[in-house]
């Protein structure tokens, strides 16, 4: 079993930084493609960014495109998500997840690990 944990997450301002982790224990995820969701007041979860297994695929969504970077450190168990230019609309609970499979996928229903979330909060 796979547990996730994310970390990072707080108060910025408008046009500020943030780096979120997500750390892995009970099982490597050296295998394992994963993501990041989000989801804001009111909305459904939506995604943010995927990563394949060795960290040379990844993906975006549009709207976190040229801000948000996606990385991983195997060797650590960790993912990372920096996030720079953050806007009010990026407000969030970030979820971090991981899928079996070695190939990133932007598809919420493939991934079957999933972290307790990480506050973000940008105020304008």
């Amino acid at each position: 079993q796979v547990q996730l944990v994310e970390s990072g997450g707080g108060l910025v301002q408008a046009g500020g930084s943030l780096r979120l982790s997500c750390a892995a224990s009970g099982r490597t995820t050296s295998s394992y493609a994963m993501g990041w969701f989000r989801q804001a007041p009111g909305k459904e979860r939506e995604f943010v960014a995927t990563i394949n297994w060795s960290g040379t695929s990844t993906y975006y969504a549009d709207s976190v495109k040229g801000r948000f970077t996606i990385s991983r450190d195997n060797a650590k168990n960790t993912m990372y998500l920096q996030m720079n230019s953050l806007k009010p609309e990026d407000t969030a609970v970030y979820y971090c997840a991981a899928k079996t499979g070695r190939g990133a996928s932007v598809v919420e229903n493939e991934y079957l690990h999933w972290g307790q979330g990480t506050q973000v909060t940008v105020s304008s």
